[in-house]
């Protein structure tokens, strides 16, 4: 396979947009080393005052009033509202691409969120380019804002995806349901008695991973305070990624409680935690859902937000690989029934292996380099 000059673009650094490009990237360079590739915040390069103050509102409006998202996210008459808007930020913005594109000379770009992905797609009429643009789809709904003639081919995260992105009208020779793309590392064989010494944990009691995402978010307190009315001595292994404070008073708050706690910030071992867990307490973001789905795992969603935690909920519970919570304070049932019920958690890690992609970054990968 020829190298190749490649642009990677994403949305805010903590985020599973940046962890798709970056698990891309990484499949390039195993396949070929030579390829140079830039792997960029389009949003911080295009608007870097903006970005903040979008981020700011975003964390706000999920966190305190998720029914307005649920009715921002992919509705037509917003999407037709926002339009001219839209337009206009493109072509502010498609000066900048022009002097990033001038100066690295791209084969390809290839976009894991819809905001940089419409921006190329804007540029490419706009300059008359035919630089190949890829989408790379992270949640399992396509929703209307990748919709672009100008993108070449769009990377689904199931077959199910494909279907309603022909139904938008995208050409299904365009559309290559290869997975969502994560890190290799959770496909791999691991030693389990391996992990358990090195973190110091007990290999008799069950293992139940809590998260929230890079960020940390979610009802993860209560989740904590309900597990202290479980039948099973249960250990738990709480991930709270970037979120400072949630680590500062869970670590307080662990000391009163009856069951094993072990509280971590942001890590990179997670498919070590996911390997030795017996079930997951998660938010159903993408990258997040496509490495455990790679890793067999039983999955527990409570309270999903509006719009695409929503929609990622609806696939995997009605695939059956996942199992939703609306009430936070009623995990501990659900703990209980899935460790007295050995068949249904193996239930539930077969149907997630039946769905999973693990090799999505090396097929996205081995499609770019044949562009």
């Amino acid at each position: 396979m020829p190298a190749k000059r490649i642009i990677l673009m994403y949305i805010s650094e903590v985020s599973g947009h940046r962890s798709a490009t970056m698990a891309i990237e990484k499949a390039i360079k195993q396949l070929e080393p030579k390829s140079e590739i830039l792997n960029i915040n389009a949003f911080n390069y295009t608007n870097p005052i903006s970005e903040k103050v979008v981020n700011r509102i975003y964390m706000e409006v999920i966190k305190r009033t998720p029914k307005l998202w649920d009715y921002l996210y992919d509705n037509p008459e917003v999407v037709k509202a926002l339009e001219k808007i839209k337009q206009n930020i493109h072509k502010s913005n498609s000066p900048k691409l022009k002097k990033l594109f001038d100066k690295f000379n791209p084969d390809m770009v290839v976009c894991t969120q819809a905001y940089p992905c419409g921006m190329v797609a804007d540029y490419k009429k706009t300059y008359g380019v035919s630089l190949p643009l890829v989408a790379v789809l992270t949640d399992y709904i396509p929703h209307s804002y990748w919709i672009y003639d100008m993108v070449d081919y769009y990377i689904t995260p199931s077959e199910d995806v494909s279907l309603r992105l022909e139904k938008k009208g995208v050409a299904p020779e365009k559309i290559k349901p290869y997975g969502i793309p994560f890190d290799h590392k959770f496909n791999q064989a691991l030693n389990k008695e391996e992990i358990f010494n090195k973190l110091n944990l007990d290999r008799s009691k069950p293992a139940v991973l809590i998260m929230g995402g890079g960020q940390g978010l979610g009802p993860i307190k209560t989740i904590v305070k309900s597990l202290e009315k479980s039948r099973h001595d249960i250990q738990e292994l709480i991930v709270t990624g970037t979120n400072k404070k949630l680590f500062r008073s869970l670590n307080r708050k662990i000391k009163r409680c009856k069951k094993n706690i072990h509280v971590f910030g942001f890590v990179q071992n997670i498919h070590e935690l996911m390997d030795i867990a017996k079930v997951i307490i998660s938010k159903p973001g993408g990258v997040t859902t496509a490495e455990v789905l790679s890793m067999k795992l039983p999955m527990i969603i409570v309270k999903p937000i509006p719009g695409q935690e929503a929609n990622n909920t609806n696939f995997l519970t009605q695939k059956g690989a996942a199992v939703k919570v609306d009430d936070p304070q009623e995990a501990y049932r659900v703990i209980d029934e899935l460790l007295d019920d050995k068949a249904r958690l193996e239930k539930l890690a077969l149907a997630a292996s039946g769905i999973a992609k693990p090799n999505a970054s090396m097929d996205i990968a081995r499609l770019l380099l044949t562009l």
